[in-house]
């Protein structure tokens, strides 16, 4: 490339003056940008926050970005790139391959003769630069300049973003993925099932009597998981409610780890402004801290709304381009997750209102536990659950879920079926894992599956993060039917080779992977003929009495007391705390909660043959808060 007249930022200088050799904070106090006060606050937090110097003073806001910037380039005697108005040419980013310049934190700028200005936030690290482009036959001399590690970001993006894109949504090896679920398997799919549909119609009795069969099967399933979880769990009566004081804190005098939380956004106009007050409510230092919201590149609106907000340092948009035309959330955390710097990567969903210690407990228990455990799943709740009925309902199930059930689970040693928010990870294992199946509706759920075959644990963690409340009936429907199509395309999955599954969970993570998936989905898909049986009940005429054995009936009634006993005995304990006490008479009504589930059941069976990959988004942002005081 021919020199060419460059847009500096700032004058490089002919010599680097003495005082610019000076520290940064001094070079910033005698400046007159910071007072010797704020200097020795942030030298002090320094001790025990793994950030640099100018990152804490910004996160305190004692310092403007630019002055940190301006004396970061003074201090080490390089100029500033404006990598916005002067993007760098593609023939330099394709000297290294994008994974190696997101590890260096820089970017080749421009080429002048034989020196490669290369973009870098952390000057003091070049060496590292110099030593990965490395190559005497180029002829080429790497010369630092200065730009902030988010604009060489959002310059990589504009550079491999099609490729990062790519990566996105293959990073899951296939073996573990979904996204091979092309027509032809959706064919022979349906094709199966019609042909079940023509047996039934040739012997309709011997069918119904084998789905019977299966559901009372499943049913006993899933009412086995239930009652081992709710046993373990009053085993540790002290955890039972799952109080919201963070009971993990990080040691005195612990170096605190950076931690990134993805908040995936999409055509969110309501709730963004929200989320930003929710959390700036966090107490954990914010140098150390960095919200990324995610955004795909087609949704205007959530643009649009996010252009007119004033995001605090800490918060950083990343746009993930389009690409393939799918619009999922794994993808679009896949492609998010390369731009993340924490150690410990958490998510939050768009109407998330975590506790304020929430990041603090984290970073506490993952310090207390063992290498193997590689995530962490907080308790979630709704701040609506007086809304309506269906309110209190949805809250009723998901404190049975997230304060009994699952924390059973997690305790029993099983395989545990992450929830969708409120997860923290260790960035390694994530990465190591492959991060999430972009092609899975339910990529929480599968991601946990995935932990437990590589050997991890998940952990429940007592910090609860306060959501939404789906209380309206379609938009309930449709939000349960990509529950359970993903749970569907999890278990097809998982079972493509079942003695290879047998052997990397054990037996009993088998065992609980079976009850769980085949319990929850054979429950709404097999419902109808359960309750049919009613019609006998009632004395009514129904096919299968004569067809039975004796006996066959009363055993089958006493199964389903069984099941609606601890799912009764479950709801009970988990709403008696203090703050969900008035759920208490709603218990009972749970039987006529659940109906709408089957609905959604088939609706997900519709999608599974004919549109897997579609994400039926939730629309937030349609109920007003009621967070009950920590």
């Amino acid at each position: 490339m021919s020199d060419q007249k460059l847009n500096l930022a700032t004058p490089l200088p002919a010599a680097v003056p003495a005082r610019s050799r000076l520290p940064l904070g001094r070079h910033l106090v005698e400046s007159g940008a910071i007072t010797q006060d704020q200097l020795v606050q942030a030298l002090r937090m320094q001790l025990h926050l793994n950030a640099p110097l100018g990152e804490i003073l910004e996160a305190e806001g004692w310092v403007a970005p630019d002055q940190v910037t301006a004396a970061l380039a003074g201090q080490h005697g390089i100029d500033t790139a404006d990598l916005a108005t002067q993007p760098p040419p593609d023939d330099l980013c394709d000297l290294l391959p994008c994974r190696d310049w997101l590890d260096l934190g820089a970017l080749p700028w421009q080429r002048i003769g034989p020196l490669l200005l290369v973009a870098t936030s952390r000057p003091d690290r070049f060496q590292s630069v110099r030593d990965r482009l490395a190559d005497p036959a180029s002829g080429l001399t790497p010369v630092p300049v200065f730009a902030r590690e988010r604009d060489i970001h959002a310059a990589l993006s504009r550079a491999f973003g099609p490729h990062l894109a790519q990566c996105a949504e293959t990073r899951v090896a296939l073996r573990f993925s979904c996204r091979d679920w092309h027509a032809g398997r959706r064919f022979s799919a349906v094709l199966v099932a019609l042909v079940a549909v023509a047996a039934a119609c040739w012997a309709p009795v011997a069918a119904l009597a084998v789905l019977l069969g299966l559901g009372l099967a499943t049913l006993l399933l899933f009412s086995g998981l239930r009652g081992c979880a709710l046993i373990a769990q009053m085993l540790n009566q002290s955890q039972l409610l799952a109080p919201q004081k963070a009971q993990n804190t990080p040691a005195e005098g612990t170096r605190l780890p950076r931690v990134s939380v993805m908040v995936p956004l999409y055509k969110e106009r309501e709730i963004a402004g929200a989320l930003i007050r929710r959390l700036t409510r966090l107490t954990y230092p914010k140098a150390l801290l960095e919200v990324v919201l995610v955004l795909e590149e087609h949704d205007a609106v959530t643009q649009d709304t996010l252009a007119r907000t004033d995001l605090p340092g800490w918060m950083r948009v990343v746009t993930v381009p389009a690409l393939s035309g799918l619009t999922t959330k794994p993808r679009a955390m896949n492609y998010a997750l390369d731009f993340c710097r924490g150690e410990i990567i958490g998510v939050w969903d768009a109407e998330d209102a975590p506790l304020p210690d929430q990041i603090e407990t984290v970073v506490g228990q993952f310090e207390q536990a063992g290498e193997d455990v590689a995530c962490l799943q907080g308790i979630l709740d709704f701040y609506n659950p007086r809304t309506n009925w269906r309110a209190r309902c949805f809250t009723i199930e998901y404190a049975s879920w997230f304060r009994i059930i699952l924390p059973g689970i997690a305790r029993l040693g099983l395989v545990v079926p992450l929830g969708g928010t409120t997860l923290f990870f260790r960035r390694d294992v994530l990465e190591k894992l492959g991060g999430w199946d972009a092609h899975n509706v339910t990529e929480d759920a599968d991601l946990g599956v995935r932990l437990s075959r590589a050997g991890y644990r998940t952990e429940m963690i007592g910090t609860v993060t306060y959501e939404e409340a789906n209380h309206r009936a379609w938009p309930w429907v449709r939000q349960r039917s990509r529950w359970l199509k993903g749970f569907m395309v999890t278990y097809l999955v998982h079972m493509r080779a079942p003695l290879q599954l047998l052997r990397d969970l054990g037996l009993a993570r088998f065992l609980g992977f079976q009850a769980f998936f085949l319990g929850t989905l054979g429950q709404f898909l097999l419902a109808p003929v359960l309750w049919s049986l009613w019609l006998a009940a009632l004395g009514m005429p129904h096919p299968l009495v004569d067809a039975l054995p004796p006996g066959a009936l009363t055993g089958t009634f006493a199964v389903f007391a069984a099941s609606e006993l601890l799912a009764f005995l479950a709801g009970l304990c988990a709403v008696s705390g203090r703050e969900r006490r008035f759920l208490l008479p709603f218990v009972p009504t749970m039987p006529l909660y659940f109906p709408l589930g089957v609905l959604a059941a088939y609706k997900a069976l519709w999608e599974m043959a004919f549109r897997p990959f579609f994400w039926d988004k939730t629309q937030h942002g349609q109920a007003a808060e009621d967070i009950p005081p920590a």
